[in-house]
């Protein structure tokens, strides 16, 4: 059985790492609140834009934008992955990382190559140790992400699709489901998906101004900026609720594991007094 000492020493470590673990999860849940507000803010516009995209990828028109043309037979796919930058949020960014990998080996499999760009730290580190080719990151964001700091990233893989290098773009986060749920999402940018819900075929366009090509690239780039902007807000909220979870167990974890030491010093402490009651009565006797 370890000394007294050591055993004090071990209850002392705990009761610091209780404290940490306590002032992140205060953080969190201070912050959460206020990401969840910044991430139903923004859901309307992802949500009427994405019904306005519908619409027109329904109408009967001369111009067909790159964007909503399918390539079959796909060379290249290229993946915009979200994450954290800091860590302590539990399985988060684990759990998106393993089920990528997942996605990136079958493309690989089937012989198709993977380009990637990263949002946040913890991407950026994790895909510069493995076979892909990434094509630019950027990290820092940030509890209240810009759009002009992934106006960089998302141009980079835009205009990559645009030249016919990538023929596939996916965009990969954290949805933020509830405080205590957060799943790895994985969402087609390009080509533009078919519309969750069913809009009907009509027979008609829209009247463009100056002409299609322009307002169709402008239109579908600030669609592609929104998606992405809102994925980040989706994990931002879900990095704060993760960590909070995460740190309030490693704080019980913590009191338990001092509830258990305390216990074992007071028995190495009563086996010491026993010990010396026992050599002074031996002592005692031998006189």
């Amino acid at each position: 059985m370890a000394g007294g000492r050591e055993i004090k020493t071990k209850i002392k470590s705990v009761q610091n790492t209780r404290k940490v673990t306590r002032a992140l999860e205060m953080v969190s849940a201070s912050k959460i609140r206020k990401a969840q507000d910044r991430m139903k803010t923004s859901r309307p516009y992802a949500r009427v834009i994405k019904q306005v995209i519908g619409h027109l990828a329904q109408a009967n028109t001369d111009y067909k934008h790159p964007y909503m043309v399918e390539r079959k037979d796909p060379k290249r796919v290229g993946y915009v992955i979200v994450s954290s930058d800091r860590g302590l949020a539990g399985g988060l960014n684990n759990n998106l990382f393993r089920k990528l990998l997942g996605e990136i080996r079958k493309w690989q499999e089937q012989g198709v190559e993977v380009d990637v760009v990263t949002i946040g730290q913890k991407a950026s580190v994790f895909f510069r140790r493995i076979k892909v080719n990434m094509l630019a990151s950027v990290t820092h964001l940030g509890d209240k992400p810009h759009l002009e700091q992934l106006v960089g990233v998302i141009k980079v893989m835009l205009d990559a699709y645009s030249a016919g290098n990538i023929d596939r773009v996916f965009l990969s986060y954290n949805d933020f489901v509830n405080t205590m749920t957060q799943r790895a999402a994985f969402d087609q940018l390009l080509p533009l998906p078919a519309p969750e819900t069913q809009v009907a075929k009509h027979d008609w366009d829209y009247i463009y101004e100056p002409d299609a090509q322009t307002v169709l690239d402008h239109v579908l780039t600030r669609y592609i900026e929104s998606l992405v902007y809102q994925a980040v807000l989706e994990n931002v909220a879900s990095e704060h609720a993760a960590r909070m979870v995460a740190m309030k167990s490693a704080s019980d974890n913590a009191s338990k594991l001092i509830g258990t030491l305390n216990l074992v010093y007071n028995k190495a402490r009563q086996a010491a007094i026993t010990q010396e009651i026992s050599e002074i009565v031996g002592g005692a006797a031998a006189v």
